[in-house]
């Protein structure tokens, strides 16, 4: 008998509002997380210890633990407790490095992972992904999907305003993933998942042309639950490839070559706004969009240009030369483009002269 439909994970439960950790004892005496009711807490620096001392009267046995940065060493470490403990869950409490090395963790123990996000900085608070620095830089790695999530705006609101705003980079970044996914198809016979592109696509739309900004609750709502469907495109995918392409190649590049430049939304809002500058220059398209990055990347006061985040004209053109290095197979405009040390330059310069006023 045919496969009449097509089977997606996704979360179990996606809670965006304000107060919605109080709710989190609750969502884990659901039977299907949990039986017994031993859980772990993983908590990183900021928020979490906080939010880890509200919840944890409503949890009966739960033992907290710190997550000393996002790195491969600190999964693995925390990972190491989780079998030790015996635990039936973990909940990652904090923003996205800690969410990232707890669902690594969460992966190697073989246990379902909760997250709840204190910042909206980039789409791993729901993604199959984990972004971890190791001996050889930063790299991205295979997890599983959080099994249920919590954004608690009242949180996400004490958060670093900065961090908050990134989130609308990374989301910004779908369009030009998208496009380099199906560029990809037509030049190289790549498999498109049409489902993942159109999650992913709705995602960015859905955030585009939002009057507001991260002083509504409505704005902050809505940047949530577009996180959420990034990362979901992910996970259906099976790949990174509805949310990252030559954009997150230039992120990628930045951080091994300039780390500490700029977090990652900012940086994959610059990287998009690149791409598009370079098919609107180069293939004669995509200029609409192209100009509804800009604006949308001007409205929430995100860096457009290399200036903004400390990067010269040479520096950001290095990093775009490297890009293609961060993410071996990857086919997007930079490699379609393949442009040489003097021509990346001259289109780095194109690009800031065109838009730095």
């Amino acid at each position: 008998m045919p496969l009449l439909t097509r089977m997606l994970n996704a979360p179990l439960s996606i809670d965006v509002r304000r107060g919605a950790v109080a709710a989190l004892g609750e969502l884990l005496a659901d039977r299907r997380i949990v039986t017994e009711g031993r859980v772990a807490i993983a908590v990183g620096p900021g928020q979490g210890d906080q939010i880890a001392e509200h919840v944890r009267p409503s949890l009966s046995a739960c033992e907290v633990y710190q997550v000393e940065g996002g790195t491969v060493d600190a999964a693995v470490a925390l990972a190491a407790k989780l079998r030790a403990g015996s635990y039936e869950a973990v909940v990652g409490i904090g923003g996205g490095r800690t969410i990232d090395a707890t669902k690594y963790a969460a992966t190697l123990s073989g246990i379902p992972m909760v997250s709840v996000a204190t910042n909206l900085s980039h789409d791993g608070i729901c993604s199959p992904v984990a972004s971890l620095v190791h001996d050889g830089g930063k790299g991205s790695f295979g997890v599983v999907m959080p099994l249920a999530m919590i954004v608690d705006l009242d949180y996400v609101r004490a958060a670093p305003e900065r961090l908050v705003r990134a989130g609308i980079g990374d989301v910004l970044s779908n369009f030009s993933a998208v496009d380099d996914w199906l560029l990809a198809a037509q030049e190289c016979g790549e498999r498109v998942d049409r489902m993942a592109l159109t999650v992913a696509r709705t995602a960015a739309e859905a955030l585009l042309h939002q009057p507001e900004s991260i002083e509504s609750d409505r704005f902050l709502t809505v940047l949530a639950e577009s996180l959420v469907l990034s990362g979901m495109s992910m996970a259906f995918a099976g790949d990174s490839r509805p949310a990252s392409g030559g954009d997150h190649e230039i992120l990628h590049a930045i951080d091994h070559l300039y780390p500490g430049t700029a977090n990652h939304g900012e940086l994959a809002g610059i990287g998009t706004a690149f791409c598009y500058h370079l098919r609107a220059t180069r293939l004669g398209t995509g200029e609409d969009r192209l100009r509804e990055v800009l604006t949308c990347l001007g409205r929430h006061d995100l860096p457009r240009l290399p200036g903004d985040i400390g990067l010269t004209v040479d520096q950001f053109a290095e990093a775009v030369l490297y890009a293609p290095q961060t993410r071996p197979g990857r086919y997007t405009i930079l490699e379609y483009l393949s442009l040489d040390k003097d021509e990346t330059r001259k289109a780095v310069e194109e690009y800031v002269q065109a838009h730095g006023g």
